[in-house]
């Protein structure tokens, strides 16, 4: 099973998979200043604010820091908040250490849906929509709508990857060379 960080790995270069799955290359992201801030951003919301439910949105119930897993969807990981909505439908709330852009990047999207879809089939319950909460500088909430399009969109992207660790495919890098500046593996991607 791979995770939904492995899909924003992928998103913003395939390479990311290649390296980590074909050729077992570490990233050691441990080492990254935002990821080391974003773990502890998590483990701060985790702890504060327990009792807080997002009654702007219909929040009734939330469960945090839960672990999921699907062999069906070959898809495991932690949703940062799992919540139960006035309508009786659920929904995941991703963390996210980023400014808020106007928008939801497609990274963040694609890992909300994901989520959405470890949701639904644990609980057995319609997830329809998700959110992501950019926290760095002023917090901003966004929903992301969970409708038959991302749901074929993620799984694509899941089938995509699992290509590329089954076939130990190469893939081209990413089209955008600024992603190349801080990469782990730039001294190794040819």
């Amino acid at each position: 099973m791979i995770t939904p960080s492995e899909v924003i790995e992928y998103l913003y270069c395939p390479r990311f998979i290649y390296f980590m799955h074909c050729l077992n290359i570490p990233q050691h992201e441990d080492r990254r200043f935002k990821v080391l801030k974003g773990r502890e951003v998590h483990q701060r919301r985790e702890k504060e604010n327990q009792d807080y439910l997002r009654k702007k949105i219909g929040v009734t119930k939330k469960e945090v820091g839960i672990y999921l897993a699907s062999p069906s969807l070959r898809v495991r990981g932690i949703v940062d908040e799992v919540l139960t909505l006035e309508d009786g439908t659920m929904a995941p709330l991703d963390y996210k250490y980023t400014e808020a852009n106007e928008v939801v990047y497609r990274t963040h999207r694609v890992q909300v849906v994901l989520y959405g879809l470890l949701i639904e089939e644990a609980y057995r319950t319609a997830v329809t929509r998700g959110y992501v909460a950019y926290i760095r500088g002023s917090s901003q909430l966004y929903e992301v709508n969970i409708d038959v399009g991302a749901r074929q969109e993620a799984n694509g992207i899941v089938d995509d990857i699992f290509a590329i660790i089954e076939t130990g495919y190469h893939p081209q890098r990413t089209p955008y060379r600024v992603r190349c500046v801080d990469c782990c593996y730039k001294n190794i991607c040819v």
